[in-house]
């Protein structure tokens, strides 16, 4: 019999704003410079010393991110572009928005990243580029991918939204492909509210996605030896970050190294202590060489039990524990891109299995220990409702 424990109420994600942030907002708004200051190049500068990325550019959001990072390299209609069927939809709006057409590719089991022994069956003469997604933070094998896409001479786009801290043999996520697309939504591991950040290795690409986020206005306003004199030399969009978002950044990266390691390990509790519970699997970093972001901890219910995915979910919420879903459906199967392309629902077997029996929990900074206990009891409390 399991002792009984208080109800407490944990959010599956909360952003870690402190005095710190608040100060450093009220900073920018007292002064009278918004966009194109000193707080966007600094905090485009830290984020590439934290990850060892030769170019850093700040932007709106992740997607604005993968769209930039496509738009960049001329990918567009009648080009293919291999995606995973297991990611966020953005993923693949990305490669929609300029014309290309997403080629998807099912799930691994162990991981939730792409199969990469699926990828070269996919690949045709169209194709252009393979989108990687290193899925809740999980190292995909960059190895691997490289060399199929010098074999095929594909781009690769890294979306890291998940995976700020993930590292390869030390080498950060996002340095392997053409670039690498990050996210600062409230609930990652890192926020500016909304925003998103490109790196790359390559300092022609860095160059144009500095103008093109910008309307592709050859001149920031600091710039302009005439105030509001400037020339437009491409195509561009406005997928700035303002200096309030970059100046929250600044002081959520300082920090980043003590979110990582709570992370970590409150991952690692949650997943020794779940591992007496047969019907379910973790998905987690395989690769001894490579690190894990920790982002959310996802279990993976199996046969037995999938049908009760909801029903435990339920008993979680009206016990004070928050989950979310990851995804709630392979891409393939949402309404647009399942009559677009024209899909089953038994396709892509691995992604949906995924999709439809998993449940992700939380293991941000803002649990402490007694949270962890707690919410360790209540699952395996709904496991036990749930056989009922």
């Amino acid at each position: 019999m399991m002792e009984k424990l208080d109800k407490r109420i944990i959010k599956f994600g909360a952003p870690c704003i402190k005095d710190e942030e608040k100060n450093a907002v009220a900073d920018v708004l007292g002064g009278d410079i918004l966009v194109h200051g000193k707080k966007l190049k600094q905090f485009e500068e830290d984020f590439a010393r934290f990850t060892g990325a030769p170019y850093a550019i700040a932007v709106s959001s992740c997607t604005a991110a993968l769209h930039l990072s496509y738009f960049a390299y001329g990918i567009g209609a009648g080009d293919e572009v291999i995606v995973p069927a297991q990611t966020h939809v953005a993923t693949v709006h990305a490669v929609e928005f300029v014309g290309a057409h997403p080629v998807f590719v099912d799930a691994e089991p162990a991981t939730g990243n792409i199969g990469i022994d699926k990828i070269e069956e996919k690949i045709t003469e169209k194709t252009r580029a393979i989108s990687v997604v290193h899925f809740l933070g999980i190292p995909v094998n960059m190895k691997r991918i490289m060399t199929i896409a010098e074999k095929y001479n594909l781009k690769v786009i890294e979306d890291c939204a998940l995976a700020i801290g993930s590292r390869i043999d030390k080498k950060h996520v996002g340095l392997f492909g053409d670039t690498g697309c990050f996210s600062f939504y409230p609930v990652k591991h890192i926020t500016t509210a909304e925003g998103g950040m490109i790196i790359t290795r390559h300092k022609e690409v860095a160059e144009k996605l500095h103008f093109v986020r910008a309307f592709g206005v050859d001149r920031t306003p600091a710039e302009r030896t005439i105030p509001g004199s400037y020339d437009v030399t491409m195509l561009g969009f406005n997928y700035r970050m303002n200096e309030i978002q970059a100046a929250i950044g600044i002081e959520q990266i300082k920090k980043l190294g003590n979110i990582l390691e709570k992370r970590k390990n409150n991952f690692i509790y949650l997943k020794e202590k779940l591992a007496e519970i047969p019907e379910i699997a973790i998905l987690d970093c395989e690769d001894k060489e490579a690190t894990s972001s920790h982002y959310c901890l996802s279990i993976v219910l199996d046969e037995s039990i999938a049908l009760k995915c909801i029903d435990i979910i339920n008993f979680l919420k009206e016990h004070g524990v928050g989950t979310s879903i990851y995804y709630p459906k392979p891409v393939p199967h949402f309404t647009y891109y399942k009559e677009k392309y024209g899909y089953h629902d038994n396709s892509f077997p691995v992604a949906s299995a995924i999709s439809y029996a998993s449940i992700a929990l939380p293991v941000g900074p803002h649990l402490n220990e007694e949270d962890l206990v707690y919410v360790v009891q209540m699952i395996k409390e709904a496991f036990c409702y749930c056989k009922k």
